[in-house]
């Protein structure tokens, strides 16, 4: 497994949809790899809790992450590679597109369910975590 990882928003949604605390999960594996954030991740996530506690403990977990800013060049990695993708008729959402550019950018692979970013090119995609 890649040293550092980025798991996508559906991780954590789909983890929290099925019990099962994200943040509890991804330290078990702490040993194994690196797990990072971006600004997008948190913004998918965060909306989606309804329960002021846990939209602040979901913040507060992500604040202590390795947290992958959105510079210009992620920015123009992102705009470049959707231009490119959509021209081979391989159109994914803005969001996952600048999730996949920040993990390139950074060097790490994307945690996620959503089957569309395999087809990222160069971007190391893994589908879950192995037992521990």
């Amino acid at each position: 497994m890649t040293s550092l990882v980025l798991p996508d928003s559906s991780y954590f949604i789909s983890r929290a949809r099925e019990g099962v605390d994200p943040f509890q999960e991804l330290r078990g594996h702490a040993e194994e790899c690196e797990f990072a954030t971006c600004g997008i991740v948190v913004l998918e996530v965060c909306r989606g809790r309804r329960d002021p506690g846990l939209y602040r403990r979901f913040l507060e977990r992500f604040g202590v992450m390795i947290f992958l800013p959105s510079s210009n060049a992620i920015w123009e990695r992102a705009t470049q590679l959707a231009w490119r993708m959509d021209r081979q008729g391989l159109v994914i959402p803005a969001t996952d597109i600048l999730i996949a550019a920040t993990a390139l950018q950074a060097g790490a692979a994307v945690l996620t369910s959503d089957a569309h970013f395999r087809h990222v090119p160069g971007l190391e995609v893994i589908g879950r975590l192995e037992a521990s």
